[in-house]
């Protein structure tokens, strides 16, 4: 950090120097110049109540002094601007030494809604002694238990009353955090469909291409690895919500939701087969459009040819 400012301490005195029309002046006929207008605006500054932070760095007397800055010596604005770039742990640290700054309440709030963006406690009035440090510690400390044991790990937020025992607050609460192991949520949410049925509701696939919305579904809700009863139910409700999310495309496409299904199926089936370096003899664009439109008549051909590029050019909609 202390460096960091050196720098912006050094560009400063740089755009200070005058440009003559022989050249640039010497570097001691700049260094009177700088010190000069270093004086002027310092008179300033104090005029007008303000710190000068070139001034700040400039009024050392050695180089054993050159070092980290003391943010305390900073505006409040700059020092709170340079913390919250820190993660937790060097947070930490930082109060052994700025014990007010680094303990801050935005400091520590920014850094739980920073990677847990939906909590029920965030909504509540805060209980007495509440402080966003300790709830971040108490958010690690569930996202740890909840990759070891998932049902543990939600019984923990709900204990600390972090989260409401509701399938909607579980559901916001997963789809807005990225600290929970996907092979232990994928599991949770096999269980617990009630809370699998909210998350879906919280996706938005308006105006997408069908590919690109399947991509983002399997970003949050990850495929299983082998086909199945949770797969099928998975490209179920995907389905029907990407058909609610575009009532006047399906209309204009004639697509309803099972021919979305089928659409879906074939693209994981393109998918592995494009991609898997088992398979010598890849599918062609003619043969994936043959093989969709005779399960889905309805459908136009350049439509499934698009979708194939699509696969062809970007890749799995489940990796």
């Amino acid at each position: 950090m202390g460096q960091g400012l050196w720098r912006v301490a050094r560009n400063q005195q740089l755009q200070q120097e005058v440009y003559s029309e022989q050249g640039y002046l010497s570097r001691e006929q700049s260094r009177r110049m700088a010190a000069s207008n270093i004086s002027n605006s310092s008179h300033r500054k104090q005029v007008q109540g303000g710190i000068d932070i070139y001034h700040l760095l400039k009024a050392r007397k050695s180089k054993e002094q050159e070092g980290f800055i003391n943010l305390e010596m900073l505006p409040p604005e700059l020092s709170f601007t340079i913390l919250s770039y820190l993660n937790a742990t060097d947070l930490c640290l930082a109060s052994c030494v700025w014990q007010d700054l680094a303990n801050d309440e935005l400091l520590w709030q920014g850094l739980c809604k920073s990677t847990w963006g939906h909590c029920s406690i965030y909504n509540k009035n805060p209980p007495l002694g509440f402080s966003f440090r300790k709830l971040y510690m108490q958010l690690d400390e569930g996202s740890l238990t909840f990759n070891a044991n998932p049902d543990e790990g939600v019984n923990y937020f709900m204990s600390k009353g972090i989260l409401d025992d509701s399938s909607k607050e579980i559901a916001k609460f997963i789809f807005c955090t990225r600290t929970l192991n996907w092979k232990k949520l994928r599991i949770y949410l096999d269980e617990r469909r009630d809370v699998l049925d909210d998350l879906v509701t919280l996706h938005n696939f308006r105006n997408q291409f069908l590919p690109n919305a399947l991509r983002e579904f399997f970003r949050h809700i990850h495929a299983p690895e082998e086909r199945g009863e949770y797969l099928e139910t998975l490209i179920t409700k995907f389905s029907h919500r990407f058909c609610a999310c575009n009532p006047d495309l399906m209309r204009e496409l004639g697509l309803s939701p099972d021919a979305v299904y089928v659409l879906c199926y074939s693209l994981i089936l393109l998918s592995i087969d494009l991609t898997s370096p088992h398979v010598k003899n890849k599918m062609s664009k003619r043969e994936f459009i043959r093989n969709t439109r005779r399960a889905a008549q309805n459908i136009s051909e350049d439509f499934v040819g698009h979708l194939y590029d699509n696969i062809y050019l970007i890749g799995h909609v489940a990796a």
